[in-house]
Protein backbone atom coordinates (compact mmCIF):
# COMPACT_ATOMS: atom_id res chain seq x y z
CA UNK A 1 0.00 0.00 0.00
CA UNK A 2 1.35 3.42 -0.91
CA UNK A 3 2.31 5.98 1.77
CA UNK A 4 -0.42 8.32 0.54
CA UNK A 5 -3.13 5.76 1.31
CA UNK A 6 -2.85 6.28 5.08
CA UNK A 7 -0.93 9.41 6.06
CA UNK A 8 -0.60 10.55 9.65
CA UNK A 9 -3.54 12.93 10.27
CA UNK A 10 -3.34 15.70 12.86
CA UNK A 11 -5.96 18.27 13.76
CA UNK A 12 -4.43 21.57 14.83
CA UNK A 13 -6.52 22.72 17.82
CA UNK A 14 -5.22 26.29 17.47
CA UNK A 15 -7.15 26.68 14.21
CA UNK A 16 -10.05 24.28 14.77
CA UNK A 17 -13.42 24.28 16.44
CA UNK A 18 -13.34 22.32 19.73
CA UNK A 19 -15.91 19.89 18.26
CA UNK A 20 -13.97 19.31 15.02
CA UNK A 21 -12.05 16.17 14.21
CA UNK A 22 -9.25 15.53 11.74
CA UNK A 23 -10.47 15.23 8.17
CA UNK A 24 -10.10 11.92 6.35
CA UNK A 25 -7.44 11.74 3.65
CA UNK A 26 -9.89 9.82 1.42
CA UNK A 27 -12.14 12.90 1.38
CA UNK A 28 -9.21 15.12 0.42
CA UNK A 29 -8.28 12.71 -2.38
CA UNK A 30 -11.84 12.84 -3.69
CA UNK A 31 -11.62 16.64 -3.76
CA UNK A 32 -8.22 16.54 -5.50
CA UNK A 33 -9.60 14.10 -8.06
CA UNK A 34 -12.72 16.19 -8.74
CA UNK A 35 -11.35 19.75 -8.57
CA UNK A 36 -11.16 21.47 -11.94
CA UNK A 37 -8.82 24.35 -11.08
CA UNK A 38 -5.66 24.38 -9.00
CA UNK A 39 -3.21 27.13 -8.08
CA UNK A 40 0.44 26.17 -8.54
CA UNK A 41 3.09 28.01 -6.54
CA UNK A 42 6.70 27.77 -7.72
CA UNK A 43 9.78 29.77 -6.80
CA UNK A 44 11.57 32.03 -9.28
CA UNK A 45 15.37 31.80 -9.48
CA UNK A 46 15.61 35.09 -7.53
CA UNK A 47 13.48 33.64 -4.70
CA UNK A 48 10.21 35.43 -5.49
CA UNK A 49 7.08 33.26 -5.57
CA UNK A 50 5.14 32.66 -8.75
CA UNK A 51 1.48 31.55 -8.60
CA UNK A 52 -0.63 30.52 -11.56
CA UNK A 53 -3.92 28.69 -12.09
CA UNK A 54 -3.85 25.42 -14.01
CA UNK A 55 -5.65 22.14 -14.43
CA UNK A 56 -4.41 18.85 -12.98
CA UNK A 57 -5.36 15.20 -12.65
CA UNK A 58 -4.98 12.84 -9.68
CA UNK A 59 -3.42 9.48 -10.59
CA UNK A 60 -1.33 6.91 -8.72
CA UNK A 61 -1.39 8.87 -5.45
CA UNK A 62 -0.16 12.13 -6.98
CA UNK A 63 -1.31 15.27 -8.77
CA UNK A 64 -0.11 15.71 -12.35
CA UNK A 65 0.02 18.93 -14.35
CA UNK A 66 1.59 20.05 -17.61
CA UNK A 67 3.22 23.21 -18.87
CA UNK A 68 5.06 24.46 -21.93
CA UNK A 69 8.85 24.24 -21.61
CA UNK A 70 9.25 28.01 -21.97
CA UNK A 71 6.53 29.02 -19.50
CA UNK A 72 7.56 30.70 -16.23
CA UNK A 73 6.59 27.68 -14.10
CA UNK A 74 8.73 25.32 -16.21
CA UNK A 75 11.68 27.71 -15.97
CA UNK A 76 11.21 27.90 -12.20
CA UNK A 77 11.08 24.11 -11.90
CA UNK A 78 14.47 23.80 -13.60
CA UNK A 79 15.97 25.58 -10.60
CA UNK A 80 13.70 24.46 -7.74
CA UNK A 81 11.29 21.53 -7.91
CA UNK A 82 9.50 22.33 -4.62
CA UNK A 83 5.88 23.35 -5.26
CA UNK A 84 2.52 23.89 -3.62
CA UNK A 85 -0.76 23.02 -5.34
CA UNK A 86 -3.95 24.48 -3.87
CA UNK A 87 -7.63 23.96 -4.60
CA UNK A 88 -10.85 24.80 -2.79
CA UNK A 89 -13.98 26.89 -2.86
CA UNK A 90 -14.17 30.71 -2.75
CA UNK A 91 -16.28 30.82 0.39
CA UNK A 92 -15.63 31.40 4.08
CA UNK A 93 -18.65 29.46 5.29
CA UNK A 94 -18.54 26.16 3.43
CA UNK A 95 -16.30 23.60 1.78
CA UNK A 96 -12.70 22.62 2.28
CA UNK A 97 -9.50 23.99 0.85
CA UNK A 98 -6.76 21.42 0.19
CA UNK A 99 -3.09 22.26 -0.13
CA UNK A 100 -0.47 19.77 -1.33
CA UNK A 101 3.24 20.37 -0.82
CA UNK A 102 5.81 18.28 -2.65
CA UNK A 103 8.45 17.96 -5.33
CA UNK A 104 7.46 18.28 -8.99
CA UNK A 105 9.14 15.43 -10.84
CA UNK A 106 9.08 15.21 -14.61
CA UNK A 107 7.12 12.31 -16.12
CA UNK A 108 8.67 11.00 -19.35
CA UNK A 109 7.57 7.35 -19.43
CA UNK A 110 5.35 7.06 -22.50
CA UNK A 111 2.95 4.49 -20.99
CA UNK A 112 2.43 6.75 -17.95
CA UNK A 113 1.96 9.76 -20.23
CA UNK A 114 -0.66 7.94 -22.32
CA UNK A 115 -2.58 7.05 -19.12
CA UNK A 116 -2.41 10.69 -18.00
CA UNK A 117 -3.47 11.96 -21.43
CA UNK A 118 -6.56 9.75 -21.22
CA UNK A 119 -7.36 11.14 -17.76
CA UNK A 120 -7.13 14.74 -19.05
CA UNK A 121 -9.72 13.95 -21.74
CA UNK A 122 -11.93 12.07 -19.27
CA UNK A 123 -11.87 14.95 -16.78
CA UNK A 124 -11.68 18.05 -18.99
CA UNK A 125 -13.02 16.95 -22.38
CA UNK A 126 -11.66 16.66 -25.89
CA UNK A 127 -10.21 20.19 -25.90
CA UNK A 128 -7.53 18.73 -23.63
CA UNK A 129 -6.55 15.79 -25.85
CA UNK A 130 -2.80 15.25 -26.06
CA UNK A 131 -0.61 12.97 -28.14
CA UNK A 132 2.47 11.50 -26.50
CA UNK A 133 5.80 12.14 -28.23
CA UNK A 134 9.39 12.24 -27.06
CA UNK A 135 8.54 11.95 -23.36
CA UNK A 136 6.03 14.81 -23.34
CA UNK A 137 2.50 15.79 -24.31
CA UNK A 138 2.10 17.21 -27.81
CA UNK A 139 -0.77 19.26 -29.27
CA UNK A 140 -1.29 22.00 -31.84
CA UNK A 141 0.14 24.65 -29.50
CA UNK A 142 3.37 22.68 -29.08
CA UNK A 143 5.01 20.54 -26.45
CA UNK A 144 3.93 20.30 -22.81
CA UNK A 145 6.13 18.87 -20.08
CA UNK A 146 4.29 16.74 -17.52
CA UNK A 147 5.05 16.80 -13.80
CA UNK A 148 4.05 14.55 -10.91
CA UNK A 149 3.64 15.89 -7.37
CA UNK A 150 3.25 13.23 -4.69
CA UNK A 151 2.19 14.84 -1.41
CA UNK A 152 4.93 15.21 1.19
CA UNK A 153 2.64 17.21 3.42
CA UNK A 154 -0.94 18.28 2.80
CA UNK A 155 -3.39 20.50 4.64
CA UNK A 156 -7.17 20.58 4.71
CA UNK A 157 -8.97 23.70 5.87
CA UNK A 158 -12.62 22.90 6.67
CA UNK A 159 -14.88 25.95 6.65
CA UNK A 160 -18.33 26.43 8.10
CA UNK A 161 -19.85 25.49 11.46
CA UNK A 162 -17.02 23.09 12.38
CA UNK A 163 -13.97 24.80 10.98
CA UNK A 164 -10.75 22.88 11.31
CA UNK A 165 -7.21 22.53 10.06
CA UNK A 166 -5.94 19.03 9.34
CA UNK A 167 -2.33 18.27 8.48
CA UNK A 168 -1.54 15.05 6.68
CA UNK A 169 2.07 13.88 6.88
CA UNK A 170 3.20 11.11 4.61
CA UNK A 171 5.72 8.39 5.35
CA UNK A 172 8.57 10.35 3.81
CA UNK A 173 7.69 13.40 5.93
CA UNK A 174 6.95 11.91 9.37
CA UNK A 175 10.37 12.89 10.76
CA UNK A 176 10.14 16.52 9.53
Amino acid sequence: MSPTAHPLSELDPRFSDPEASAAHWADAVAQLRDAEVFWLTTVRPDGRPHVTPLIAVWHDDALHFCTGPDERKAKNLRENREVVLTTGVPSLDEGTDVIVEGEALRVTDEAALRALAALYVEKYGSDWAFEVRNGAFAHEAGEALVFRVAPRTAFGFAKGALFGQTRWRFTTDVAR
